[in-house]
């Protein structure tokens, strides 16, 4: 019982570090560029996670995994990372991660639609409930209003859409992977490959040069640590915590992460803008909730297994 108690509480805090994960990449961002400090950002994540889970060998992934597998994962990265990057405020940026929590109920929508099992009916208000509170939050105080969407959405289209097609890209990852991964995690060679991309496409950009000041290092040094500390708890927890509780914890990820990034951006989120967040996260709950029996323990597990995108 200790045992387990132990690993769960692993997999809790590897949440709660996640969920300061979107507040410390916009900030990281702010300071070195959008697409150098995403660039540094999974430079540093992907030592560390050498470091502490070390290189796995390319031969005990499948080719589909690893390929298809792994370009879903790169673009997802990408798309989140820049979003929060060049959104036009820390705002903005909070709206980005709060589109990018329609993964969980988008997850279930696309096992949905691939099943050939019966589907409680209740998944579909459930997967409304979250678009709702997206469209909730980003109206503003005026309540929800379809024109005031769109002239948020005008100010800065490129933000919006990459968050959006990011949660789209990630629920078809998640449900891609779980057939094809065979239990193995190639988390790291994924991550590599996304700090190279962005490498390269810093070379081709019109970023100009980064500069490493002390407190852009010091939170560059915080964001990997929280990425890479992370991922090794959330290793062990899934080795032997309790995945129900663990499942559950992970779709309270918006309402932490909104928590969080508000505290460490400082800024000061109206209660219209929390009304959105926390319909994102019943929509989400529920969603899992009516699925839970047929989904099982292992689509649990594959759908969180990274909550803090």
């Amino acid at each position: 019982m200790l045992h387990t108690h132990r690993y769960s509480l692993y997999g809790c805090i590897a949440i709660l570090l996640w969920s300061c994960l979107m507040a410390l990449s916009r900030s990281v961002s702010e300071q070195l560029g959008p697409i150098g400090g995403a660039a540094s950002l999974y430079t540093v994540s992907s030592i560390l996670l050498v470091l502490i889970m070390g290189i796995p060998k390319l031969s005990k992934f499948s080719k589909s995994y690893l390929l298809i597998g792994g370009a879903l994962f790169v673009c997802y990265e990408i798309f989140l990372s820049l979003a929060l990057g060049m959104a036009n405020s820390r705002h903005q940026a909070i709206e980005m991660a709060v589109i990018n929590y329609l993964w969980p109920a988008m997850t279930v929508l696309v096992a949905v639609i691939l099943s050939k099992k019966k589907t409680n009916l209740l998944v579909y208000p459930s997967i409304v409930l979250a678009f709702f509170g997206v469209a909730w939050s980003i109206s503003g105080d005026q309540g929800l209003s379809v024109s005031q969407i769109s002239a948020n959405i005008a100010t800065n289209p490129a933000t919006y859409s990459m968050a959006f097609f990011g949660a789209i890209i990630w629920a078809i990852y998640c449900n891609y992977t779980q057939k094809v991964a065979n239990g193995e995690n190639a988390i790291t060679l994924f991550f590599i490959a996304t700090a190279v991309t962005l490498w390269i496409q810093y070379a081709l950009s019109n970023e100009t040069g980064m500069t490493y000041t002390l407190g852009a290092s010091i939170d560059l040094f915080l964001a990997g640590v929280v990425m890479g500390a992370g991922y090794a708890l959330w290793n062990m927890a899934i080795l032997g915590g309790n995945m129900v509780l663990l499942a559950t914890m992970s779709y309270f990820t918006p309402i932490f992460s909104t928590l969080f990034s508000s505290l460490i951006l400082g800024l000061t989120l109206s209660t219209t803008f929390w009304q959105g967040v926390v319909m994102v996260t019943i929509g989400s709950i529920a969603c899992w909730w009516v699925t839970r029996e047929k989904a099982g323990s292992s689509e649990a597990v594959g759908q969180i297994e990274k909550v803090e995108g």
